[in-house]
């Protein structure tokens, strides 16, 4: 099967994709209109093909790249809000920093592979290929009619065999460095959807994570990665100084993984070498004197041998350290923790285990205590050494963390480059014959296996070692590996001979800004984290840590009417709210009552809002400044029409500000003003230009609080309003602010913005000189920036708090070095302790933006 994207360039026939757009600055001109929701619709038929900037690489060299990513979507077949929200900010984002003189990455794919699809084509009977790319084609034309600039042509889709052809690489390259093994394990088994889960996609409440059931336990041979061999280097990771703005996702990702106190081992069963239990223990330098296993109820090796109660297992585990054979135990009686399952039996230093090996019988001596801490280093690195030496562990992890489990009895997803061959046992598809493609399958069953393995002229093969009879592999791979590497292939796309190339992925790696839900923040995360460090191990990819920053943006929530008594949820329309403030409403066919709560949005409950309907009723660009305005993105996103009218409003005066300086400037002559008077407005002017400039370039760039600067651009129009007729017909400070609100505001509207920018510079009697370029429309301006000599701050900080601030014009500020920071700084510092103990400063600033000079004291000598 071929699954090709229908890939579509947005651009011109001219070595820039700009060109045609730099040329055209004529817009609808309706001034004398007032502002309308169809004269924004109208606008923005008007410049949607004008503004569509796909080339992230035009002018590319000598530039700073910023590599911004919000996380692919699912091809659902239609936007939700939610996908509004992180496309809105992203796109925000990426054209800010092209208007900074940025290389822009901004790249968009499609996680195509997945249970909804295999689902919804058993109830349609029909191929989930047809489904996926239908859907597709749907939400991508909704992305355009957004506005997003993506580079379009660096579209993926995980189901397209050109990319899961690396995918299956990926598993071969994690193959070939002994970090995928099979082996037959107690398994989570959804009985719903008909697979398995890993332990990460279980809740708390043994729950699945997709379909909400309570998973079973099955004794099944599936497919594993250790991601445990890199835990110790996933948990320091995150102490990374590079990282920014992790917050609360580096307690998730350290809770998820677990404090690395111990060392894992394999321990082989006798009589059946292939077959390894893992054993985890936090006393790695006694690994040799392990007399027995205790192992609790629900292990693997008790449910094999169907032993309950207490006793002993037929099954002995040979130890790696020395291929001594040790006994098995079956036991709770030892108040397994969970997850923990297992117990290494050293008696000899363990008082837990001496009791235990006493009633059983189990003899064994006294082993010395290793006291000194360097000789214990040194025994546990002696020990560790060999194991890794040897294949059998040797890694530092947590107690609870287990390896992924990537098997799933689907056939949407990677199938899994492996054959079974009756001689020459599990054998690797070698990569010259990748992709294992996915054969044609429309009649989709679900019978607790694979659909795969009905597929007799797929699965009977030819064993690539010795050329006989064999079986491929029919587990196809959990669709978090698919995601799990995708940033790296928008990189190179297009590359036919390897996964990326490595020049380019070292060029852009790693993302500068990953946008994303929060509920993405422990499995996708973990495991995008642990691909970045293995690449990483090979060479192959410039940082361990693939994402720079990340933005968690907040959920959009929406009001929801659920009937008291019954839980049934009603439409708005259904529904008459007495008290909006104290939320009490009653249905309007029963009078019952109602309760009102905040959710996030559903069909199910009623509380949805269509995307198309808001871009019919309001525009994309009023749209986009909805979701942008009065709230954090990191916050939750309260939808509702209250808040309309502050953007409403605010578009409204933008259209009359420009209307009224196109009428000044080229009509009758105002009411004059003195000069003095006219020199105090401009001044004014010049002030609030550059005071909303900093406050709005900080926000967008240093806090990314795109609400607030949202705020601090209505503040630049309302000063700009306040202006007298006379200021506005022939002030340049005038100019320069309005231009520069115009400029502040397309990132966010560009539609919008271009409009107004047409209208800004057809006016006549242009009177500033910089900061403008009048032949290039508003998306081509370079951002606006403070004057080099209005004053900006540097604010010092002592281990996080202000002692002090030092004005200075922002020329100097910018010419600062760290040192001359301080010098600054410290003289003026109030109750500091003892300068003497500083051990370290950081000094950070941004470019139109205040500073800040961080001083680290050594608190030990205080």
């Amino acid at each position: 099967m071929t699954i090709l994207l229908r890939k579509v360039v947005v651009g011109v026939a001219s070595n820039n994709p700009r060109a045609s757009y730099a040329r055209s600055l004529s817009g609808l001109q309706l001034w004398s209109e007032d502002i309308s929701s169809d004269i924004k619709l109208r606008i923005e038929d008007h410049w949607r093909g004008k503004i569509a900037e796909t080339s992230s690489d035009d002018g590319a060299a000598g530039k700073q790249k910023y590599y911004v990513l919000s996380m692919f979507p699912y091809p659902s077949g239609s936007l939700h809000m939610g996908h509004i929200r992180v496309y809105a900010i992203s796109d925000t984002v990426a054209r800010f920093q092209r208007m900074n003189g940025k290389n822009v990455i901004h790249p968009i794919g499609w996680d195509a592979f997945g249970l909804p699809a295999e689902n919804a084509a058993m109830e349609r009977e029909t191929d989930p290929s047809e489904w996926t790319l239908d859907n597709i084609a749907r939400m991508k034309s909704q992305l355009k009619r957004l506005g997003c600039s993506f580079d379009w042509e660096r579209e993926i889709a995980t189901c397209d065999p050109s990319y899961y052809r690396w995918t299956q690489d990926l598993f071969l390259k994690l193959y070939d460095a002994d970090l995928v093994y099979r082996k037959e394990a107690l398994v989570n088994w959804d009985p719903v959807d008909g697979t398995v889960l890993a332990d990460e996609q279980v809740d708390e409440n043994g729950n699945s994570w997709r379909s909400g059931v309570k998973v079973e336990k099955k004794l099944l041979r599936q497919w594993f990665v250790r991601t445990t061999r890199f835990a110790k280097a996933l948990y320091d990771g995150l102490a990374d100084p590079t990282l920014e703005d992790w917050r609360d996702i580096k307690k998730l990702q350290r809770h998820w993984i677990g404090e690395c106190a111990g060392v894992n081992f394999d321990f082989f069963v006798d009589g059946v070498d292939s077959d390894r239990v893992t054993v985890w223990t936090d006393k790695p330098e006694y690994i040799k004197h392990v007399k027995f296993v205790v192992v609790a109820g629900s292990h693997a090796l008790a449910r094999k041998e169907g032993a309950t109660g207490v006793g002993k297992l037929k099954t002995c585990l040979k130890n790696p350290f020395g291929d001594e054979s040790v006994p098995v135990f079956v036991t709770d009686e030892l108040k397994f923790a969970p997850p923990i399952d297992s117990f290494l039996g050293i008696p000899g230093a363990c008082e837990i285990a001496a009791r235990f090996a006493d009633t059983r019988g189990v003899s064994y001596e006294p082993l010395a205590a290793v006291e000194d801490a360097h000789n214990l280093e040194r025994t546990r690195d002696e020990v560790c050494s060999e194991a890794r030496k040897w294949g059998f562990g040797g890694y530092w992890s947590s107690a609870k963390l287990r390896d992924w489990l990537i098997s799933r009895q689907r056939y949407w997803g990677t199938p899994i480059p492996i054959v079974h061959c009756a001689s020459c046992g599990t054998v690797a598809v070698p990569r010259e014959h990748l992709p294992v493609r996915l054969p044609k399958l429309t009649a989709l069953t679900q019978k607790g296996k694979s659909p795969l393995a009905e597929v007799s002229d797929w699965v009977n093969t030819k064993c690539p070692q010795c050329g006989g009879a064999a079986a491929r592999e029919t587990d196809t791979m959990d669709t978090f590996v698919d995601s799990a590497w995708y940033f790296l292939r928008y990189l190179d796309p297009g590359n036919t001979s390897e996964m990326f190339g490595r020049h380019k992925v070292f060029e852009g790696m790693p993302v500068d800004l990953y946008i994303g839900g929060k509920e993405h923040a422990v499995l996708h995360l973990y495991y995008a984290r642990f691909v970045g460090h293995f690449l990483h191990s090979l060479g192959l990819v410039p940082t361990a840590e693939p994402f720079k920053r990340l933005l968690v943006q907040g959920m959009v929530m929406g009001r929801s009417f659920r009937v008291k008594g019954t839980g049934r949820y009603l439409a708005e329309d259904q529904v008459d709210v007495i008290d909006s403030k104290r939320n009490k409403a009653v249905a309007k066919a029963t009078g019952e009552a109602v309760a009102v709560t905040w959710e996030k949005m559903s069909k199910s409950k009623r509380n949805g809002v269509d995307p198309d309907a808001m871009f019919a009723r309001y525009g994309v660009d009023t749209t986009r400044l909805l979701m942008l305005a009065d709230v954090a993105p990191t916050s939750h996103r309260h939808w509702t029409a209250d808040t309309f009218p502050g953007v409403l409003g605010w578009q409204h005066r933008l259209w009359l500000t420009v209307r009224e300086f196109l009428k000044t400037r080229g009509g009758a002559p105002p009411p004059p003003l003195s000069e003095e008077e006219f020199e105090r407005h401009e001044a004014d002017l010049r002030d609030a230009r550059n005071y909303y400039v900093r406050g709005a370039t900080f926000n967008y760039a240093i806090s990314q609080q795109l609400s607030v600067a949202v705020s601090k651009q209505q503040g630049l129009t309302t000063r700009l309003r306040r202006a007298p007729a006379a200021v506005f017909a022939r002030g340049a400070e005038f100019e320069r602010a309005l231009a520069a609100q115009i400029v502040m505001l397309a990132p966010m509207a560009p539609h919008f913005a271009s409009e107004l920018w047409s209208g800004f510079v057809a006016a006549p009697g242009r009177l500033a000189t910089s900061g403008i370029a009048w032949d290039e429309p508003v998306l081509c301006q370079r951002w606006p920036e403070v004057d080099a000599d209005y004053e900006l701050e540097l604010s010092c900080q002592v281990n996080g708090h202000e002692y002090c601030s030092v004005k200075m014009p922002r020329v100097r500020l910018e010419a600062l070095t760290t040192d001359e920071a301080y010098d600054e700084a410290v003289g003026r510092m109030r109750d500091v302790p003892d300068p003497r103990a500083i051990t370290g400063v950081e000094f950070r600033r941004h470019r139109s933006c205040d500073a800040i000079l961080n001083v680290f004291l050594d608190r030990s000598r205080l």
